[in-house]
């Protein structure tokens, strides 16, 4: 039976927790980005995951001093944003997240998106599952791109205070369906600070490309191979919590691990209540 304490030895390896492994270069959180598939950037509550603070800072939580070591990976990220090294975007759960360039296809295959960016949105808007916030940022891109926050709200006509938290959660919804992305950093606003929009489609057309013959399964096998392989071990509800797919698709996927010996279901773990899903590594 895995224990409780060799799986957190395992996550601290895979992590990058231990000071021995820590991200001391640009270099070093490229390579851990593609060894791990993707991660979150800062680690987020509640959701056991590798992050790019965690291998560069440890096992702590994120401080609010400016002048920690640990925000380095700050200015990794910012400084990698549009350079095709690796897909930023508020992707799971609609949290920062760094994909590999080899993945960011199998990500792309499960969007809404069919080929014809300056069609499917209008489909999508027209059958109620995009708000006219959404409609209007991508539409502002399609025209004139890229963009940055701050010229972004002026051309999709949000610059009122009462349109702020609707203008951010269309950002957070275009990024978490692949149909925007930050791709840089520019000297706007009252901080100074500002990411540029660019459409998905016109900044990582290869990817598109990549995409088009990855079927949903195969994706979302890929996907869940990645996460066992990064976390060791979950339970079911983890699955949902993180990736937000529809239940039968989770079993059908798990199904499809099982039988590719690479996970085991419905395993003890001593010092955890509940079943668990278990990489097969680790038995």
């Amino acid at each position: 039976m895995l224990s409780l304490n060799l799986l957190q030895q395992y996550r601290s390896y895979t992590f990058h927790y231990h000071p021995k492994d820590r991200l001391k270069e640009k270099n070093d959180a490229v390579r851990f980005v593609n060894k791990r598939g993707y991660i979150y950037f800062w680690p987020i509550t509640g959701i056991t995951f590798p992050s790019l603070w965690g291998a560069v800072a440890g096992e702590r939580p994120v401080p609010n001093e400016h002048d920690d070591p640990g925000h380095i990976s700050w200015d990794w990220k910012d400084s990698l944003l549009g350079k095709h090294v690796w897909y930023y975007g508020k992707i799971l759960r609609k949290k920062a997240t760094i994909i590999s360039m080899a993945v960011a296809p199998f990500f792309y295959a499960l969007s809404e998106n069919y080929g014809s960016p300056e069609d499917d949105y209008l489909t999508i808007y027209e059958q109620g599952r995009m708000t006219q916030e959404a409609k209007a940022v991508y539409e502002a891109l399609l025209e004139k791109s890229p963009l940055d926050t701050i010229s972004l709200r002026k051309t999709a006509r949000l610059t009122s205070h009462e349109s702020e938290s609707r203008f951010n959660r269309a950002l957070s919804d275009l990024q978490a369906d692949f149909k925007i992305m930050p791709v840089g950093v520019v000297d706007a606003g009252s901080w100074h600070y500002s990411f540029a929009y660019d459409l998905v489609a016109r900044h990582e057309p290869s990817m598109l490309e990549n995409a088009r013959y990855i079927g949903e399964m195969d994706a979302r096998h890929k996907i869940l191979e990645l996460y066992f392989q990064s976390v060791g071990a979950a339970q079911h509800r983890d699955l949902v919590h993180l990736f937000g797919w529809k239940q039968p698709d989770i079993d059908l996927t798990l199904a499809s691990l099982v039988r590719a010996k690479a996970i085991k279901d419905h395993q003890p773990i001593d010092g955890l209540t509940g079943e668990c899903i278990v990489l097969t590594d680790l038995l």
